[in-house]
């Protein structure tokens, strides 16, 4: 068997993987709205927006929980420190970070949402320049970031830009999210060297989970309307956590941040597309042309290094 050390810092690998993982996020986008709208969650509907995440994150844990029992990794081995790690990260990286997003979302449209997610790149190239000896920003990097920063600006003015829309409520929520995401990333990528990163993903998303569904249910949540269509929705989203967040695990473990991170530009990409053909969303307008183009500039300038020969 090959050694996933080797295997998952292959170039081709490290690319395809990230690809399909920024994919599976960006569908959660317009999966999440759909979900609100098949369970009668209405925007104003804090508590049950809670509870429908914290459904999706504790079976998307247990599902890796018990995929990695059966294929015989331990899941009991850990020292108090790392029950810690795992208890720290499952409360900042799911529990927080997702009731800031799933709020923040249901002010917003899916591909606003999408895009201003997509911030978490920037932070995360310039919080791995504070962290890491060999992931300094570079005049790309910062350029690529002043350009993200700039295509999330620009998808908030209408059409007009004479009125820029930007409240805490939504925008600032989401991109809150995708800064508590950037920080728990690194921080897990930490957590990883020491632990398999399956089994740490299960247990951090069981454990932030337990705490949502806790949360949601304290607070007078509820979620009403499952039929055949809301469950085959709800399992998809569980599997597409599963999935993504055990693989991002497994691709930060082996690679530097700055090689990774990037890919998330397919996020606001995808999550623009699928949210105009699953909810009907308009994004025929010039602003979402002009933000994706310079998020993605963004990403691709942050991604660009030299080759040392």
């Amino acid at each position: 068997m090959q050694d996933k050390s080797v295997f998952f810092t292959q170039k081709h690998v490290v690319y395809l993987t990230a690809a399909f993982c920024c994919l599976l996020w960006g569908s959660a986008y317009p999966a999440i709205k759909m979900g609100y709208a098949l369970l009668n969650i209405t925007a104003d509907d804090i508590p049950s927006q809670i509870l429908f995440a914290g459904y999706r994150f504790t079976l998307a844990g247990l599902v890796l929980l018990a995929l990695a029992a059966m294929t015989g990794k331990p899941l009991a081995r850990m020292n108090r420190t790392q029950f810690g790690q795992l208890t720290l990260l499952g409360l900042t990286q799911t529990t927080i970070q997702y009731i800031f997003f799933y709020v923040g979302l249901s002010a917003v449209s899916g591909a606003n949402g999408s895009i201003i997610n997509a911030t978490g790149t920037f932070f995360s190239v310039i919080m791995a320049h504070f962290i890491y000896k060999n992931d300094r920003i570079s005049m790309n990097k910062l350029l690529g970031c002043l350009f993200g920063f700039a295509g999330v600006l620009i998808v908030n003015f209408n059409g007009s830009l004479m009125d820029f829309h930007f409240t805490l409520r939504g925008e600032g929520l989401v991109m809150l999210a995708a800064f508590v995401l950037s920080a728990t990333s690194i921080y897990g990528k930490r957590i990883s060297q020491t632990m398999e990163p399956g089994v740490m993903t299960g247990y951090q998303l069981t454990i932030g989970g337990v705490v949502l569904t806790a949360v949601g249910f304290l607070c007078g949540g509820s979620l009403t309307g499952f039929d055949l269509t809301s469950v085959l929705l709800l399992a998809y989203m569980v599997l597409l956590s599963s999935m993504a967040f055990s693989l991002w695990s497994i691709l930060l473990k082996y690679n530097r941040v700055g090689m990774v991170v990037p890919f998330n530009f397919l996020i606001p990409v995808s999550g623009t597309a699928l949210s105009a053909l699953l909810l009907k969303e308009n994004i025929f307008q010039w602003k979402y042309a002009v933000a994706l183009v310079l998020v993605c500039t963004g990403i691709y300038l942050v991604n660009r290094v030299k080759k040392i020969t």
